[in-house]
């Protein structure tokens, strides 16, 4: 085998760096199924435990794309960006499904079939912060291009997450003047998955900020 033989095979067994962006765009594709499965199981009723179940499977799958790009990490010798920030942004990724997950767990231990209003509300804005994370990582393959829709995205999930803070007191205010005067363990319950649900949008937040330092150090 030749030389100019050899380092064909050799960079054949390598990572691609367009390999990255795939596996972002398969992780965002996961977390915008994860957001749906989760809103729909706010609807209540006898198929919540199904929909939950849906969240589970779709965090199994993120996990499974999340190791895949840490491992390409270290194999890949020429990266889109930092390694340190492609761990990060996956990482942050991985963070909001597994909230997503955090969330369903919390619900199938209250055995929970009834959800308020502000809950299926918070519920809109992680599909949305979803959808916009899901539009953000095919745009990372050119920064300098794309900065000024990147920025557009970054702002507007922050202010969804100012917005879920809103709901969160609005919420947990009605919960305390509602069922929770009278049913202390119906107020426990559903403070924890008014949490939850605020902690996904957090997360979320945390994906931006992330995409707002890849942009910052590349441009």
């Amino acid at each position: 085998m030749t030389m100019g033989e050899s380092m064909k095979w050799f960079h054949a067994l390598m990572p691609r760096e367009e390999r990255f962006f795939e596996l972002f765009d398969n992780h965002a594709a996961t977390l915008c199924a994860g957001a749906q499965a989760l809103r729909r199981l706010l609807e209540g009723g006898a198929q919540t435990p199904d929909w939950c179940a849906k969240v589970a499977q779709h965090e199994d799958e993120a996990d499974a794309i999340t190791r895949e790009v840490l491992l390409a990490v270290r194999r890949t010798f020429i990266t889109p960006f930092d390694r340190s920030d492609i761990r990060d942004l996956i990482s942050s990724m991985d963070d909001a499904i597994d909230q997503m997950h955090k969330t369903a767990k919390a619900i199938t231990l209250f055995e929970v079939r009834e959800f308020e209003p502000h809950m299926r509300e918070l519920g809109d804005i992680i599909v949305r912060s979803a959808d916009l994370t899901r539009e953000a990582v095919p745009l990372l393959r050119s920064l300098r291009a794309n900065a000024h829709r990147l920025n557009a995205i970054t702002e507007e999930i922050t202010r969804l997450e100012e917005q879920s803070d809103h709901l969160y007191d609005l919420g947990m205010g009605e919960l305390y003047r509602g069922k929770g005067r009278a049913d202390p363990m119906a107020f426990i319950v559903g403070s924890e998955i008014y949490d939850h649900l605020e902690k996904v949008v957090d997360r979320f937040e945390d994906v931006a900020n992330r995409i707002s330092g890849v942009l910052i150090e590349h441009l």
